[in-house]
């Protein structure tokens, strides 16, 4: 189990974003084989999941883990000091593909951002859907069992 101040540090580092943690939800649950997350919430009343593992990790794995965690992604925070990192992935794996072909609009890219490597990951949570923070259970008979129960919707302010 890591220490808040080990999760606050390593968001520090890994995304250069700082946080006042408030309370962690959920510690350090299995998602995937060989991968855990952490879902905690600031005092600024922010709901962010914290994943890492093992194994490799792409952006369109992280957005089925978090969809099969009950959670609605707001924001997939990009390392620090790359704020377009998703972008210039796709932008070079389209090229590599297409190596005559520019990128004409955003679609051309939507595929080639799940491609982007991204562990660990950290996502800004919009809304736990059911009311349910689910974790990854072998045994179960559909692969996935209520951690905890958890109610949060993020409200947009102007």
């Amino acid at each position: 189990m890591k220490s808040p101040d080990v999760l606050v540090e390593s968001v520090k580092s890994q995304f250069g974003m700082n946080i006042d943690l408030h309370s962690v939800i959920v510690e350090e649950i299995d998602v995937a084989r060989a991968v855990k997350a952490t879902v905690f919430l600031t005092k600024k009343k922010q709901l962010l999941c914290y994943i890492e593992g093992h194994s490799k990790l792409l952006l369109g794995d992280v957005q089925k883990i978090i969809a099969r965690m009950g959670l609605r992604a707001e924001l997939y925070m990009p390392p620090k000091g790359r704020p377009h990192y998703f972008d210039d992935i796709a932008t070079e794996l389209f090229r590599d593909v297409f190596p005559g072909r520019s990128v004409a609009n955003d679609s051309d890219l939507m595929f080639y951002r799940t491609l982007a490597p991204y562990n660990p990951a950290l996502v800004l949570v919009s809304e736990v859907k059911d009311g349910h923070i689910y974790q990854f259970d072998a045994d179960a008979s559909s692969n996935w069992r209520v951690a905890t129960k958890f109610t949060y919707r993020r409200i947009k302010t102007s």
